[in-house]
């Protein structure tokens, strides 16, 4: 018998021994909240309260949503928002789904080369902060597009709840004030007086109180066409171009929410609903399933270094496909049939190696299944800091939302008189070819900037069906790892049986093809992370933590909702009736 062979047999022996201690004890005994009729999950209690009490007021999951978006662009205003954009997918108790496409778009002013210096070298931060790094903000129209098409009540309704919290305020927890004493906010004289107090910083249990954003929310639950036709419109573009950006009242007139079609797959027993482009998210998740279908992960126990090695091999390969052929399908045609085809999968799959990890540089696509990657000829012309959260209602409706400002706090700027943060969405685009943006994700020609054209993005809302009934509602901010923590949420409860709770605390993992590095929260043991270095990983084990689930699965005995609220952080929650 070889070595290798011995080595390979040492390894399986190895991931036995760790299974049963990977997972942290701590994250073992964890129990879901349960609830029997509605529910909803966010990063913030206050922003599940609102969703909640719409709920028990005889909305249903839509109007719970916009009731939740909205109160979070109040109490979580490093990722909630009015000035960005976000995904929202629905599954309708009679079987159907759709996806709101409220992505922000490029101003029409906006050029490929528009973040270079004079050499062709991307100017640092200029995609990242400041008025230049602002796109198009979609979230107002899709969360109000969502009410008027699918909710049950009104948007003025909904949004009572945020107009209270602005007016009002609330009490800050000590995480929260610390958050606001972010530096970038200090660099804009608006957010400073906002957020900081021109530089007197909140502190733990003071009551904080915005009436400028106040009145905005009025303005929009009174007509909310104001935010793109009307007087906001034309105080917004001011302010943006008095700062240099690009945005003016023609680009918020001819913004429009995009109806998408959902992408559905199957993971052995499981429906998976998902996004489509422009998201990465739907494609490479459907992806990555479809290679490790072919696997009995169970086997080797949750996170023990075999089974990491599979779906790390599965990420590695998703993850080239992302970067080569995904971007706004109104501008480049994107194979996702080839790249969501089971045979192609299988493809992928007789290249893994159980005992060997394959180099990001050796990595070969399998030949006759997809076309050539697009080239700038072919096209016409996310932070970590997002959240997600989902809702479900008595009638078994389920909805799926990630909305973000890209980066924490987007780009720092604060639209003058009207209280609301702004995104740095642009950064999502390839500034430039091969070089990679705030997340270190390489992106190819299909993703380049165009006029009106909506960035690339990893968020992931995605809903899981069993028997043709929800079995889970998943998501998750975090940048380019949005994609791979919801597949690890995802095959902990499918392949491991933990439940959502354990499931969404569990220590996570993450690898993007490029850098070919293999990154660990840091609850792993260090058995397992010499393990994987043995598999030939390059291994990065994180001072810190990344992304955020706010997860609901159903309990297929009792019918019972189970909520499994991220705790990383520690004022979100998961609450119903």
């Amino acid at each position: 018998m070889s070595q290798r062979v011995l080595a390979f047999f040492a390894l399986c022996l190895c991931s036995l021994f760790l299974a049963a201690q990977t997972v942290p004890a701590a994250v073992q005994q964890e129990t879901p909240v349960r609830t029997k009729h509605a529910m909803v999950v966010s990063i913030h209690h206050l922003a599940t309260d609102a969703g909640v009490e719409v709920l028990k007021e005889g909305g249903n999951a839509v109007d719970a949503a916009v009731a939740t978006g909205f109160a979070l662009a109040v109490v979580h205003p490093a990722a909630g928002n009015l000035g960005g954009g976000g995904f929202m997918l629905i599954h309708f108790h009679d079987g159907k789904s759709t996806f709101l496409d409220y992505r922000e778009k490029a101003p029409l002013a906006a050029s490929a080369n528009m973040y270079l210096d004079g050499k062709g070298n991307v100017v640092p931060e200029m995609s990242v902060v400041g008025y230049k790094a602002i796109g198009v903000p979609g979230s107002v129209a899709g969360m109000a597009y969502a009410e008027q098409k699918y909710g049950r009540l009104t948007l003025a309704k909904v949004m009572e709840p945020a107009i209270r919290l602005a007016s009002e305020g609330f009490v800050l927890t000590e995480e929260e004030a610390q958050e606001l004493h972010e530096s970038g906010l200090a660099e804009f004289p608006e957010s400073k007086h906002i957020f900081q107090r021109d530089g007197n910083y909140y502190h733990a249990g003071e009551v904080f109180k915005q009436p400028e954003l106040a009145a905005t929310l009025r303005r929009i639950a009174k007509d909310p066409q104001d935010f793109y036709h009307g007087q906001i419109a034309k105080q917004l573009a001011a302010d943006i171009e008095k700062g240099g950006g690009l945005i003016t009242e023609k680009d918020l007139a001819s913004y429009e929410v995009k109806e998408r079609e959902p992408l559905i797959g199957t993971y052995k027993d499981y429906t998976v609903i998902s996004s489509p482009p422009p998201s990465s998210g739907g494609v490479a998740l459907l992806e990555i399933l479809n290679i490790l279908e072919g696997y009995n992960l169970s086997r080797f126990g949750d996170r023990s270094p075999a089974e990491m090695h599979l779906i790390t091999e599965a990420f590695r390969r998703a993850y080239m496909d992302r970067s080569d052929y995904l971007g706004d399908p109104d501008y480049v045609k994107i194979p996702i049939e080839q790249l969501t085809d089971k045979k192609y999968a299988a493809a992928w799959r007789a290249g893994i190696r159980e005992d060997q990890a394959t180099p990001s540089a050796a990595l070969k696509r399998p030949a006759g299944f997809l076309p050539p990657p697009p080239t700038m000829a072919d096209v016409r012309h996310e932070s970590p800091q997002t959240t997600h959260y989902s809702v479900m209602d008595a009638d078994g409706n389920a909805v799926s939302v990630t909305t973000t400002l890209n980066n924490s706090f987007g780009s720092y700027v604060t639209a003058a008189g009207l209280g609301f943060l702004l995104n740095d969405e642009m950064d999502d685009f390839a500034s430039k070819q091969g070089s990679p943006n705030m997340f270190g994700l390489i992106q190819g020609p299909a993703n380049s900037i165009a006029p009106g054209k909506r960035p690339l993005s990893s968020m992931t809302p995605t809903i899981i069906l069993k028997d043709g009934k929800v079995a889970m509602v998943l998501g998750s901010p975090g940048g380019g790892r949005i994609i791979t923590t919801v597949a690890n949420i995802f095959l902990s409860v499918a392949e491991e049986g933990l439940n959502i709770q354990q499931a969404v605390d569990a220590p996570r993992f993450h690898h993007q093809y490029l850098p070919d590095v293999l990154y660990l929260e840091p609850e792993f043991p260090d058995a397992t992370v010499n393990s994987l270095r043995a598999f030939g990983y390059e291994v990065k084990v994180s001072k810190g933590h990344w992304s955020d689930g706010e997860c609901i699965a159903v309990d297929p005995q009792t019918g019972e909702l189970e909520g499994g609220q991220d705790h990383r952080h520690h004022y979100g929650k998961a609450a119903g009736y």
